[in-house]
């Protein structure tokens, strides 16, 4: 029997998405419109705009009250489509969402492709529809359903951008551009994160910052035979390899330089507590580790805590070394790879990467010539504390939908633009939440969209909005 603490997806947001957004959505899917750090010639191919177009187009068949929409462009930069409803209630908000993707990608199942949309049961596969194409039809039908069952809410804006997948480099250009029509909302909701389950309401309340560098070493200026030159010429990956040593302990993981660390809020720890509580053991078991593989640890508040308030450090790229088939018996004159570099929520991502130079570059093993080029330093965010009273409604949505009250926690990942926003505007409360939830994928293959959850996070925006 339903109960008002477990109510059903509403009927009008289960047809409203199965007739009016899905085919739209699938659509969307079909287009490359990758973001332009994948596409640098993207207004020439013309990817991007026929994906805001076709959003557009949808909006103007499903008008809301009042409605003002634009499509603004300025010169040299992707396109952001704004929508102005200025409702019937009190309260003012802006939500977020982005049209641009991330690029295909390898190893999508058989049947599957990031360019082709499929559905299986509950899931819609293809590049983009959970990270983030979903996020102005779940916004235009909350609102909707507002009018449809007479509720009443507050002026609402709605910013969708095309360059969150490079960083952002766009907004702040457009947040300067359209100040005025902006203004200072109350409230900010972004749908653009991560769920830890499909079973409840998630919101994100922290973001780690992300720091990207070449560290390279020579030891040669050609490459000479190994058996002529080893033990007497070092080798460039053993001298790297001491580098590394000087950022993390190798056999634990641990970042080692005070310069990377905080002290992580209390706050936030009970909620990584509260968190790892829900999940235990999901938490990892939301990865496709090897047969035999076991996470960094057993405990999974510190889990947590790894991925979302302290440093870690992944080697994501090589250069220097030859494919194994072509590799012959040569001591190679260098090698070089990209390290990246999760920084916690508070730390100043510049800060970090001129102290992690200064680190690596000085007094180098043997002489050796070491660069370290940054090529990216991008500052997490702490997000303001809830008020009780939005705290109190942000579990009861989840309660009413889900039946589970909401959980709150950070995420590993990097939203650059969350920042500048909480810096443009001060003053607002961020609810920050999504759909990508275990096996989800962005950015990898088999990407998908969990509908049932897209459906109820749509009726809790839509209760959050009424409020």
């Amino acid at each position: 029997m339903t109960t008002a603490q477990n109510q059903p997806i509403p009927a009008f947001l289960e047809q409203f998405w199965e007739r009016e957004i899905l085919p739209t959505l699938a659509e969307y899917i079909r287009i490359p419109n990758k973001s332009v750090h994948f596409d640098p010639d993207w207004a020439k191919n013309g990817h991007m705009d026929r994906a805001i177009e076709l959003v557009a187009d949808w909006c103007r068949k499903h008008p809301l009250p009042g409605m003002k929409m634009d499509v603004h462009r300025l010169p040299g930069r992707t396109p952001v489509l704004l929508v102005e409803v200025p409702g019937n209630g009190q309260g003012n908000t802006l939500i977020y969402g982005h049209l641009d993707k991330q690029p295909e990608f390898t190893g999508w199942a058989e049947g599957l492709a990031p360019w082709q949309p499929v559905r299986r049961d509950d899931k819609l596969y293809g590049r983009g529809g959970a990270d983030d194409g979903y996020a102005i039809f779940a916004s235009f039908a909350a609102l909707l359903w507002l009018q449809e069952s007479g509720r009443s809410f507050g002026r609402t804006l709605m910013l969708i951008e095309c360059s969150e997948e490079s960083g952002s480099p766009d907004l702040p250009a457009y947040m300067e551009a359209l100040a005025d029509r902006i203004g200072q909302p109350e409230l900010v909701v972004a749908l653009d994160s991560m769920c830890g389950n499909y079973e409840q309401f998630w919101s994100t309340t922290s973001l780690r910052g992300n720091m990207l560098g070449t560290l390279k070493v020579d030891v040669l200026t050609e490459g000479v035979h190994s058996g002529a030159a080893s033990g007497i010429v070092p080798s460039s990956f053993r001298v790297l390899r001491q580098l590394l040593d000087r950022i993390e302990n190798s056999n634990t993981g641990v970042i080692l330089p005070e310069f990377l660390k905080t002290r992580i809020p209390t706050y936030r720890v009970a909620e990584s507590a509260h968190a790892a509580e829900v999940l235990n053991e999901e938490i990892a078991s939301a990865y496709p580790f090897v047969s035999g593989m076991r996470p960094v640890t057993r405990d999974y508040s510190e889990q947590m805590l790894n991925n979302t308030w302290r440093t870690t450090l992944c080697v994501t790229g090589v250069d220097g070394m030859p494919a194994l088939a072509n590799a012959g018996n040569t001591l190679r004159p260098y090698t070089a790879v990209k390290l990246s570099l999760r920084l916690p929520p508070d730390l100043d991502a510049k800060h970090c990467a001129a102290e992690l130079k200064k680190l690596l570059e000085r007094d180098p093993p043997y002489g050796a010539k070491v660069s370290f080029d940054i090529t990216g330093a991008d500052t997490g965010w702490n997000a303001p504390a809830f008020t009780p009273k939005l705290n109190s409604q942000l579990h009861e949505v989840s309660q009413r939908y889900f039946g589970k009250p909401a959980v709150h926690y950070g995420c590993g990942g990097t939203i650059p633009f969350m920042r500048f926003l909480s810096d443009r505007l001060p003053n607002a409360q961020f609810v920050v939440t999504g759909v990508l939830g275990p096996h989800s994928n962005a950015h990898g293959p088999n990407e998908f969209l969990h509908i049932p959850m897209v459906k109820k996070v749509t009726a809790c925006v839509a209760d959050l909005l009424a409020r």
